[in-house]
């Protein structure tokens, strides 16, 4: 009696390395900073001023679902409440750490850098839908993302691609008039401001380790942010000592 053939063994899929910025290293750049409240110089927004731009945005919208384009902190800590989740491709944009805070994730003394869409390229992301009541939900993202006048962080209808088709999505991308607006810096110019500042919100270190995670669990991989990582956590080890 012939032995049954045995079946080929199965290539296992080839493992994802480890993140080299680990929740070690963001604990190292983390300490208790008081907010110092508004930057001198700047002009806060108002209530006023975030009617407007709310009213503005309602006026403009798609029929439908009011939709949301969600490429960093807001996959992790979104304000207001939204409902959904489908991933989605903006062209034309990309996600850049490419605008100055001295507030948040920064000081007067260490400006951090934040993340916004940037002109070029495209962006994987996700799309929710912005949960009712539509208005005040609205108005809770705008008073997350945008603080000062004239805003660097501005709201912008996004043609986005998703698996049920294209849509219009509300996403924020950088003003590149803005004095903020920092531009195409090099990766370890920003690896060194993201390792260093941190404000009464956290890192930037921090920022970037947790976009990454939430990104991941999403299915995306964003190689720029990526390789921004690990530069990260190489500055980190040089600049900050274990406690």
């Amino acid at each position: 009696m012939s032995k049954p053939i045995s079946a080929a063994p199965r290539k296992s899929a080839p493992r994802k390395a480890p993140m080299a910025l680990t929740e070690a290293l963001v604990a190292r750049t983390l300490r208790v900073v008081e907010d110092a409240g508004p930057v001198p110089g700047m002009i806060p927004m108002t209530d006023d001023d975030y009617a407007r731009f709310r009213d503005e945005i309602l006026a403009s919208a798609p029929a439908g679902p009011l939709r949301l384009f969600a490429y960093g902190s807001l996959l992790w800590k979104p304000a207001g409440e939204v409902r959904g989740g489908e991933r989605a491709v903006a062209r034309g944009w990309h996600r850049s750490f490419c605008f100055t805070v001295q507030r948040f994730r920064g000081t007067l003394e260490q400006p951090g850098l934040m993340m916004a869409l940037d002109r070029g390229g495209q962006c994987q992301g996700m799309v929710f839908e912005i949960a009712e009541p539509v208005a005040a939900n609205l108005e809770a993202l705008l008073r997350r993302e945008m603080t000062i006048l004239p805003a660097v962080n501005v709201p912008r209808w996004l043609r986005v691609s998703t698996e049920s088709g294209p849509c219009l999505a509300l996403g924020f991308v950088v003003d590149p008039a803005n004095p903020r607006y920092a531009g195409k810096l090099d990766k370890p110019a920003v690896a060194a401001t993201l390792a260093n500042a941190v404000g009464h919100w956290g890192s930037g270190a921090q920022y970037l380790f947790e976009t990454i995670r939430h990104l991941d669990a999403c299915g995306i991989r964003d190689r720029n942010l990526w390789q921004l990582q690990e530069l990260v956590a190489r500055e980190i080890g040089r600049s900050h000592v274990a406690v």
